[in-house]
């Protein structure tokens, strides 16, 4: 399995070319039929894609909460390994969070100079969605007065912040009960993760006919769109790689230019690979080009590629902020800044998930935290090919930077 959010490809489901090629059949079939043709197809297509979405969306909840826990409580354990990992954490927290901020503003501030026209990937709600609280009453809704009704409701801030409460706790019992309590929420992840593997098999089929109630409606005019989505979320990725080389200068203490002569074989790996994985070994010889302690690197850069992707994470608020505007919802201040809060701890929680399972699992939750829809997510799935070039590129990119301010500590 990928260790990286967004890279790669999923084990046991389908090749992304399957995933495109039904995309393709999808949008070229309801974008060309017409008449009782369009019509008998759609009769077919929109429950089709509808049960497809409703099976996966049915995982959410359970997926997000498990890996929450577990994620939480095991990087409670790593930070009692010493010094190095605690500030690595700490900056990994730094980092992701002004990432998140930065992209929900600047895909806010990108969409409505270039505005995406409104309702263009509509394949028909697979149900009701929670309705976002007001952003000036988000603290009504925060602690959860009940974890299980939140849940059910699919309440995603409240169930939020009662997993990372629930694994900080995990964390401070001994071991025998600590485990106690993993073990089964390991297991419900696992469980999970095989349950999406299934849906995602039958993905093409889902993926068509979601695209083709999609371009029935709208036509040709839906792949502009869709280049749209691309060019947004590209954007902000390379926004968060620009980051990096603030950071370095602001906290490391490097110079810019010393650090991109390091980094370029890096990156050049990551484009080639799309894996931060495989760039792993890039990375620590660039440590070394950086006067970076090489005890420092052994801790520091697995634990980013395992934990620490502020590309992806940008990314996925970004598309968050994209599928909002598409069904029509204009965030305020209040909804960017909670999007980019939840899209934090879940980015940390969706440690080594395959690139399919954690396209969804990760960017769902912050959908349902502001109450945008999540319909049009494996539409966007099947061309997440091209903007996870720059998801790579960003993620390897802060990786080496945050190596480099932590060892200043050093």
């Amino acid at each position: 399995m990928s260790a990286a959010s967004g890279e790669g490809r999923a084990k046991g489901g389908p090749r992304p070319f399957l995933l495109l090629l039904g995309l393709a059949i999808g949008l070229v079939g309801g974008a060309v039929s017409s008449g009782a043709v369009r019509d008998v197809v759609l009769a077919v297509a929109r429950p089709v894609g509808a049960l497809w979405l409703d099976a996966l969306t049915m995982t959410v909840v359970p997926l997000v909460f498990g890996l929450l826990v577990t994620g939480t409580a095991g990087a409670s354990r790593s930070a009692a390994a010493g010094p190095v990992t605690i500030r690595a954490l700490a900056w990994f927290a730094i980092i992701l969070t002004v990432a998140c901020l930065v992209a929900a503003f600047l895909a806010e501030g990108l969409l409505s100079a270039w505005p995406v026209v409104a309702g263009t990937l509509d394949a028909g709600a697979a149900g009701p969605l929670p309705a976002a609280a007001p952003s000036g009453e988000w603290y009504h809704s925060i602690i959860p007065a009940n974890p299980i009704k939140a849940a059910a409701d699919t309440a995603m801030v409240p169930l939020v912040v009662f997993a990372l409460l629930f694994g900080f706790a995990i964390s401070r019992l001994e071991t025998a009960s600590a485990d106690a309590l993993l073990r089964p929420t390991g297991a419900l992840v696992e469980a999970m993760l095989v349950l999406v593997r299934w849906v995602l098999r039958v993905g093409p089929i889902g993926v068509a006919a979601l695209a083709f109630a999609s371009a029935a409606s709208l036509g040709a005019g839906i792949f502009g769109t869709l280049g749209q989505y691309v060019v947004v979320v590209s954007v902000v990725c390379l926004s968060a790689t620009l980051a990096a080389y603030i950071w370095v200068a602001l906290a490391g203490r490097e110079s810019p230019i010393a650090f991109a002569r390091a980094a370029a074989p890096v990156q050049a790996v990551a484009l080639g690979t799309q894996s931060s994985l495989a760039s792993l070994p890039v990375m620590v010889e660039a440590a070394a080009r950086l006067q970076i302690r090489e005890d420092t690197a052994g801790i520091v850069l697995p634990l980013a590629v395992s934990l620490f992707r502020a590309a992806s994470a940008a990314a996925n608020v970004a598309v968050t902020i994209y599928l909002a505007h598409m069904n029509g919802i204009a965030p305020d201040i209040g909804l960017l800044v909670l999007a980019a809060l939840v899209a934090v701890p879940v980015s940390l929680g969706a440690v080594g998930l395959p690139a399919q399972v954690s396209f969804f699992a990760t960017i769902a939750p912050v959908c349902l935290a502001i109450g945008v829809p999540v319909t049009a997510l494996p539409l966007l799935l099947a061309i997440e090919a091209l903007p996870d070039l720059f998801r790579t590129l960003g993620n390897v990119t802060n990786d080496l930077a945050v190596a480099r301010i932590v060892s200043r500590g050093d």
